[in-house]
């Protein structure tokens, strides 16, 4: 097999991530996902995909990250590695369309518009 390249973005996050056959190992920018992201939430949406389609131990994932917030960066690399798994295998889409894997979330912040203080928010208008 060769190496599977592919991206997901969350937010402003966007994760390039290279998968081949190997025994388990995720590298986030070069350290270990585990010392990447600190917490066990972060740590299972990272791994979420592969846990459903029971890969946990066969494939090897390479990933550049960058953009946004942790929480942002963790969703964005659970979306390439579940492209990469339905590009190899497309019997995973039907274990992991059902979970929501496969949605892009489109939801961003909002651009600040001029004349106002926030992008919703206004400046308080005074009528005398």
């Amino acid at each position: 097999m060769d190496i599977v390249h592919k991206i997901g973005r969350r937010k402003t996050a966007v994760a390039r991530i290279y998968l081949s056959e190997g025994t388990g190992t995720i590298i986030v920018n070069k350290k270990d996902f585990k010392n990447y992201f600190t917490t066990s939430t972060l740590q299972y949406k990272v791994q979420q995909p592969l846990m459903l389609t029971e890969n946990l131990v066969s494939y090897d994932i390479k990933v550049n990250v960058y953009g946004g917030g942790v929480t942002g960066q963790a969703e964005a690399i659970r979306l390439a590695i579940t492209r990469a798994l339905v590009s190899i295998d497309p019997e995973h889409r039907l274990i992991l369309k059902p979970e929501g894997l496969l949605t892009r979330d489109p939801r961003m912040v909002e651009r600040k518009k001029f004349g106002q203080k926030k992008a919703r928010k206004k400046f308080q208008f005074s009528k005398r």
